[in-house]
């Protein structure tokens, strides 16, 4: 073009330089840079402002705050520009001083700090902002949500998705997505419901997390239903991280034909397919087909990670593979992997499991890491299984000293001493539970 038709103008630069925001082609927008100094386009405020969100978003915020100070004219997307760059390089002081200092805003420019102050979880400055923001759409209700649902809050998220009039797409999967992902599986099962009878129709991603709710449930209904559903859109099923979230659902809820079936026509089968597959096996009691599982994707010559190893060896725990996982414990050295506390509790609830108690404690004891509650509570379950009221009464008494707030531990020492005909100590228990306002929490029956 430079060839052709001579000097470009400040119209030509701007596109030339929203290509270079990313890590590969840095150097090519310094280079621009250095034209536009050349060709004197740079105190045209449109290319100013494109110089402003590139190196923003490049991270290079120096450089972004050199040029914005230096423009003659600025207008609200320079502005607002920097301030989407401090925000983008985590520095929220500098970006609310900009912010602040805005002669005029717009709903991108709240939004921006909106967003900012939510990724860092600090929601009240968040909300405060979002109640000062005049007209609110979509973005700013989506940006609250998410924000609250990163945070575990999801009755504010609720309340604030109840507020908004205008309800998208990724509104619905803000929602959605942060049920799943805080542990309240029904609540995104009956919102992707409510979504479908509002005729807006899911994406993938929402599609992921309805299928992550419903292997959370374990709902053997749910899963046709999403299942049926997903085979009618099958445009989905050609990504890959799709079709491993329905193996997982299907394996989860009992489906193991289907999932299995899904499984096996993955054209490039990953770690995160093989884990599903084999968390399905072993919660389902079948960790001879988990161990075979395992060994085939070591044949596919893929590497497994600290997770894997957890999946492998709770497959074995449930299935009292003994041998199995000890080989299995002892592999992870091959892979640079370090056990951590929670390999350690899948081998002691192996060792408890299949009788051997006092392996199991001495592991136990001899930990090179903090054992937390779950294995000491592994060991219990199985004392108790294996009637050592001894051991049960030692690891109980360490529970209780582990989580002293916890009144379950107080209600399974108390029927350890229940069932030894110990009753002035069950006495003892019931009266510390009392004395530190602990109550035992009623069984529900899911019927």
């Amino acid at each position: 073009m430079r060839v052709s038709y001579g000097a470009p103008d400040m119209y030509t630069f701007p596109p030339l330089i929203k290509c270079c925001s990313n890590e590969l082609a840095v150097s090519a927008g310094l280079g621009i840079h250095g034209l536009l100094i050349k060709y004197a386009v740079e105190d045209d405020v449109f290319v100013g402002t494109t110089l402003v969100d590139f190196y923003g978003k490049c991270e290079l915020i120096g450089n972004a705050r050199k040029v914005f100070d230096e423009m003659s004219v600025r207008n609200v997307v320079s502005w607002t520009a920097i301030v989407v760059g401090y925000v983008r390089f985590g520095d929220l002081v500098n970006a609310r001083i900009m912010f602040d200092a805005m002669p005029k805003r717009n709903q991108v420019s709240y939004n921006a700090m909106i967003c900012g102050y939510a990724k860092l979880g600090e929601l009240v400055s968040a909300r405060t902002l979002f109640d000062q923001l005049p007209n609110k759409n979509v973005v700013s209700y989506t940006t609250m949500i998410d924000g609250y649902a990163k945070c575990g809050d999801m009755a504010s998220a609720r309340f604030l998705f109840e507020e908004c009039l205008e309800k998208d797409l990724v509104l619905w999967s803000a929602l959605i997505t942060g049920y799943a992902q805080n542990g309240l599986p029904n609540d995104a099962v009956k919102s992707f419901q409510e979504m479908l009878l509002s005729n807006t129709s899911p994406d993938e991603y929402i599609m992921v997390s309805v299928m992550s709710a419903c292997a959370q449930i374990g709902s053997l209904d749910l899963a046709n239903e999403v299942d049926a559903y997903m085979s009618r859109s099958f445009l989905y099923l050609h990504h890959t991280h799709v079709v491993a979230a329905l193996v997982d659902m299907n394996a989860k809820c009992g489906r193991m034909e289907r999932a299995m079936s899904l499984f096996s026509n993955i054209p490039k089968r990953d770690l995160v397919s093989y884990c599903s597959m084999i968390q399905g096996f072993a919660i389902h009691g079948q960790g001879v087909d988990a161990v075979k599982l395992f060994y085939n994707m070591l044949s596919e010559g893929i590497m497994p990670d600290a997770v894997a190893f957890t999946v492998i060896l709770t497959a074995c725990s449930r299935c009292a593979l003994v041998e199995e996982g000890y080989r299995f414990f002892d592999m992870m050295s091959r892979y640079s992997i370090t056990p951590s506390s929670d390999h350690y509790a899948c081998m002691i609830d192996l060792l408890g499991r299949s009788g051997n108690l006092e392996a199991a404690y001495h592991l136990l004891k001899s930990l090179p890491v903090e054992a937390h509650a779950e294995a000491w509570g592994a060991l219990l379950g199985a004392s108790r299984l294996h009637c050592n009221t001894e051991l049960a009464e030692v690891v109980a008494n360490r529970l209780v000293e582990l989580e002293p707030h916890n009144a379950g531990n107080f209600v399974l020492l108390s029927n350890i001493y229940a069932a030894a005909d110990r009753w002035l100590d069950v006495s003892i228990v019931r009266n510390q539970m009392v004395g530190q306002g602990l109550r035992k929490i009623p069984g529900r029956s899911w019927c």
